[in-house]
């Protein structure tokens, strides 16, 4: 069946959600500077709006859940990638979903797909944290090509990385000429607080070849789970971790722009369990009931001299965990 329908729209997406089915929407950010946001979750986020709308759905028989990435689609939409191996283009105005195509590797297997971008040419690049690979995909699915990956960053025993723990997040940088994928945990014999991240770099004929790589210092514990730029070149840093019987943590970082030395410097933007709860619920301990295990998180627009960011949790289909979207608005 497909997804039960929004009651109402969302305003725009670039200027944060607004209602729509069992969304709660917040006010509107207070406009001085000397002061918090209104519904702050730090000085620099305040939290919009969030929606549970599309939890344990379907759409056309495929289950809308295990969301991993979300990226702004060049035909005014939003596309979200399951970590199933599924693509959809979810609608700008209602996040209701209009299409789903199946993405799949040169074998036609099913991947772990974790990161991903809508390029100018209306194309999908994927990152699955199997390999790890970058692939290529047109925009009804096939697969067009795959990007080379250093020896290193390859999950063992070929490579360093391990198992479930390699390329998470996916970016393209301002300007389009650089891609760039974060590792989720530390290479083996790396400190157990650092990650790496890899870039490409586009050439004149459009393809992309290996570009330098980075080194990135999470929080004790805590892994990266996506990464996307910002308008300047700056990197937005999801960090994410899970404690049994504690639940959720999910920090929100600004980076350095690649190019500027090869150690990313932070800053901690917010901790999400500081948002407002906004009346949310949380089927399993968390320390807030916001909290889930949110993966995806991609640039909507900017508004205000404040930058609209739009994040969704991997529910892994689990009746305990709930797929949500929440609406930031972050002070850079």
């Amino acid at each position: 069946m497909r997804p039960r329908m929004l009651r109402t729209s969302l305003a725009t997406l670039t200027a944060g959600l607004a209602a729509a089915g069992c969304l709660v929407a917040a006010g509107p950010a207070a406009a001085a500077h000397d002061r918090p946001p209104r519904h702050a979750c730090s000085p620099a986020v305040s939290l919009t709006g969030y929606s549970d709308a599309l939890d344990k759905t379907t759409y056309d028989g495929t289950y809308v859940g295990n969301l991993s990435a979300l990226a702004p689609d060049r035909r005014g939409a939003v596309a979200a990638l399951s970590d199933r191996s599924s693509l959809f283009r979810l609608d700008a105005r209602t996040l209701e979903p209009r299409g789903v195509i199946a993405l799949a590797d040169e074998n036609g297997a099913a991947l772990d797909s974790e990161g991903l971008v809508a390029d100018r040419d209306g194309t999908y690049l994927v990152s699955s944290e199997t390999e790890p690979s970058v692939r290529r995909y047109s925009r009804t699915g096939e697969l067009l090509g795959r990007l080379p990956v250093p020896d290193d960053l390859r999950t063992a025993p070929e490579g360093r990385a391990r198992a479930n723990g390699s390329f998470e997040g996916l970016t393209l940088l301002p300007g389009g000429r650089t891609l760039l994928a974060s590792m989720e945990y530390p290479l083996d014999g790396d400190p157990a607080d650092l990650v790496r991240f890899q870039t490409w770099q586009r050439t004149r004929h459009g393809d992309f070849r290996l570009g330098a790589g980075y080194t990135y210092r999470t929080d004790p514990g805590l892994g990266v789970s996506e990464v996307t730029a910002t308008p300047d070149g700056r990197l937005l840093v999801l960090e994410r971790g899970f404690t049994a019987g504690v639940g959720n943590t999910v920090r929100l970082h600004l980076a350095d722009r690649p190019g500027h030395g090869t150690a990313l410097r932070k800053r901690l933007l917010a901790d999400l369990a500081d948002c407002p709860t906004l009346g949310a619920t949380a089927g399993q301990p968390q320390p807030n009931p916001l909290l889930d295990n949110f993966e995806g998180m991609t640039v909507t627009g900017r508004s205000g001299g404040r930058t609209d960011v739009l994040v969704v949790s991997d529910d892994n289909q689990n009746d305990v965990q709930t797929t949500r979207f929440l609406a930031l608005r972050v002070r850079i």
